[in-house]
């Protein structure tokens, strides 16, 4: 088999494992989990229903989770906050637990951002949102991998750390959604790119040859 050939073949394997790792084939949320994850959530009645709707209209796809925020000057001294830590500090150490059970569910931030004005330029019916300092999108590979992670005991502790940085915070999902920036294109134009290099360089040589 040629090198050409042996570059592709590759290529194929690499790009399909991470495609299949990357990419949720699991289905929406069946009846059984919804109870399962409502049983393991400690909220009001009003939370529980916008919860279970979050799960009952789960279509087994990626999301975007849009987080609107407006950071403390000086973080709220609870347990696990040094004096004179910054707020940035103390939310690093909620992204302690959160980055790497991100990671572990093909989900990570896809951008992140501070305001270039800490007044709104728009409010409508919205009193007490005119003031915030950044922005965040965290994209997540299915409903089930944010649920799963934000269930787990260890984020129980760690959730501390995000309500002592942040004053408030807005947070929705978006879905479906389509930017340019998702890594399996990236990868299959990177890929791509490697492929017709090495099937250039090959047929360069053996012209030469």
């Amino acid at each position: 088999m040629s090198i050409t050939k042996w570059t592709w073949l590759v290529i194929a394997v690499t790009y399909l494992g991470f495609f299949s790792w990357y990419t949720s084939f699991n289905g929406p949320l069946n009846p059984q989990e919804i109870e399962y994850y409502i049983e393991k959530v400690n909220a009001t009645s009003e939370e529980l229903a916008s919860f279970r709707k979050f799960m009952e209209e789960d279509d087994g796809r990626d999301f975007v989770m849009i987080n609107i925020m407006e950071m403390y000057d000086t973080p709220l001294q609870i347990e696990g906050v040094e004096p004179g830590e910054t707020t940035d500090q103390v939310l690093a150490k909620y992204m302690e637990y959160m980055f790497p059970a991100m990671l572990s569910k093909a989900s990570h931030p896809v951008f992140r951002g501070n305001a270039a004005s800490l007044l709104a330029m728009d409010i409508v019916n919205a009193d007490g949102m005119e003031t915030w300092t950044g922005a965040a999108g965290v994209r997540y590979r299915s409903r089930r991998d944010m649920i799963e992670i934000s269930t787990n005991p260890e984020f129980a502790g760690r959730h501390e750390f995000k309500v002592a940085a942040l004053a408030k915070t807005i947070a929705f999902p978006v879905a479906p959604f389509t930017y340019l920036g998702d890594p399996r294109l990236l990868l299959a134009l990177l890929l791509g790119l490697i492929g017709c290099a090495v099937g250039w360089w090959q047929a360069h040589s053996v012209g030469r040859a």
